[in-house]
């Protein structure tokens, strides 16, 4: 017999995190890894349009570090997890920082602000670094009830970070100008 997708364990509006606490399904953790989960879903958007080689590795890199990410936050750290959980560490936020130095090391100097737009790949990564900002949001809120860890904050934030610039990169790689802020059009 197949294994089926659904289990009917959270047909009363609860789901379960990894060790077992049933929490409801509008709790903020659950909130924000779910945004999370969007997020990858966005990147797997994102690499289906044509971005350049390295900006597709990353993306595909970062898509697993953000199955990373959702087994941390949905694994409470306390009670301590009775088995490992892999956690968000500070090389994941400083491998994005690599990259994001990589990236600003060949575009131009920013001279005003950007709207999001150019490339299709471009736009969907702007679209990503929003998304990304509201996990941020929800996991500084969470910090704010339960410990996080250390790194979860600093890795969106970064990754929000990276967005922006992977954007930028891929408008480059295309030679499509970012689009500028006129604030008085």
């Amino acid at each position: 017999m197949a294994t089926r997708i659904y289990t009917k364990t959270g047909d009363d509006g609860t789901t379960g995190l990894f060790g077992g606490t049933r929490v409801r399904k509008d709790h903020l953790r659950i909130e924000t890894y779910g945004t999370v989960d969007e997020l990858n879903s966005i990147i797997g958007v994102a690499l289906t349009e044509s971005l350049p080689a390295n900006l597709a590795e990353q993306l595909r890199s970062i898509s697993s570090v953000l199955f990373t990410l959702g087994a941390d936050l949905a694994t409470p750290l306390e009670p301590p997890p009775a088995y490992d959980i892999p956690r968000i560490t500070s090389e994941h936020i400083a491998e994005l920082e690599r990259w994001i130095d990589g990236h600003d090391d060949v575009l131009e100097p920013l001279k005003s602000f950007i709207l999001p737009g150019g490339t299709p790949g471009a736009a969907h990564l702007h679209v990503a670094r929003t998304v990304c900002r509201r996990a941020e949001r929800n996991a500084v809120a969470l910090a704010s009830y339960e410990d996080v860890g250390a790194h979860v904050v600093r890795y969106l934030n970064r990754l929000s970070d990276y967005f922006f610039t992977a954007a930028r990169a891929a408008n480059a790689a295309q030679g499509v100008a970012d689009v500028p802020w006129r604030p008085w059009s």
